[in-house]
């Protein structure tokens, strides 16, 4: 749509009548018929490094749009990044479409739903109950065990098992409020994409992204009511153990390891061939690879069985 249907849809003035948006995107990512926004000013040099078409701004930051840029000066960027994502979300449904390709020997069970637009590859076996959405890719020799539900959009590579009860590209939890307190659905316009040689277990919870995708990179390993958040990646190798907890835009470099009820917060990015031990919390980016970690607040594993040894030399006294 245009850029002038855009901002009439949000009350902002704009002239550019003919300048078409294909969609919204980070600063960094943004093409020049994209879209983005600018709310925390630490992000000050993505915003300068920009090739978006459009970027909504306040006007404090306004004199740092690049040329080449339209600045959609507004005092609520995320918020009206929010409305406006609703213009850009695909339909829940597709009606119309190319009926689902599946590729020799690929065994589908009854009950099983596959979406418009959507390609399974050869040798799968699809299990009863299994929702697979429109547009979905899935490649060869993948298992989709009973009640999976694939949505739409989503990419599953060769060689994958994903047990029952998973559901892959579920919503991200993303909403901006408004200054009444009312929450505004960011719509989660991004997808899932699984590489080759991944196993993930049962009733687990792997949301799409915003923009792009959340990402599984080849030979992950992850176990039993594990949920990562929108826009996460996790790096080839990695193993995620049961009630691990990612929230959005984290990143886990190769082979890292996180145990039991082990979580992250967003926005930070752990060095490859780190170990975070059982209900370990990590609130900051560990850049060190090599190193395994425990606890909450967070400590080197040998400095924490330390401290719990005084502490429980302490109580014996």
């Amino acid at each position: 749509m245009t850029l002038k249907e855009i901002t009439d849809f949000i009350g902002i003035n704009c002239q550019e009548e003919k300048k078409e948006i294909t969609g919204l995107n980070t600063l960094l990512d943004s093409n020049e018929n994209q879209l983005t926004f600018l709310e925390n000013k630490k992000y000050i040099n993505d915003l300068k490094k920009t090739k978006a078409a459009a970027v909504l701004v306040t006007p404090e930051n306004a004199s740092e749009v690049p040329s080449g840029t339209i600045a959609l000066v507004c005092d609520e960027p995320y918020l009206n990044l929010a409305k406006i994502s609703k213009l850009f979300a695909p339909n829940v449904v597709e009606t119309n479409g190319s009926e689902p390709l599946i590729g020799d020997k690929t065994t589908v069970m009854p009950n099983v739903y596959i979406g418009k637009d959507s390609v399974i590859g050869s040798d799968c076996t699809i299990m009863a109950g299994a929702f697979i959405g429109d547009n979905v890719k899935i490649g060869n020799n993948t298992i989709i065990y009973p009640n999976v539900t694939i949505y739409r959009d989503c990419t599953v590579g060769n060689d994958c098992i994903i047990h029952a009860g998973t559901v892959i590209g579920s919503d991200g939890f993303g909403f901006a409020s408004t200054k009444d307190g009312k929450y505004i659905k960011i719509y989660q316009n991004g997808n899932v994409a699984i590489g080759n040689d991944v196993e993930i277990g049962a009733n687990c919870a792997i949301d799409r992204a915003v923009f792009n995708s959340t990402i599984i990179e080849d030979g992950v390993r992850i176990d039993n009511l594990v949920h990562i958040a929108h826009n996460c990646k996790i790096g080839r190798g990695s193993i995620l153990v049961g009630q691990v907890g990612l929230a959005g835009s984290t990143i886990l470099n190769a082979y890292v390891v996180m145990g039991g009820q082990s979580a992250a917060a967003g926005h930070l990015e752990i060095a490859a061939f780190t170990t975070i031990a059982a209900r370990g919390g990590v609130t900051k980016s560990i850049t060190e690879p090599k190193k395994s970690w425990a606890g909450f607040p967070l400590f080197e594993h040998r400095e924490w069985l330390k401290l719990q040894g005084k502490i429980s030399n302490l109580l014996k006294k």
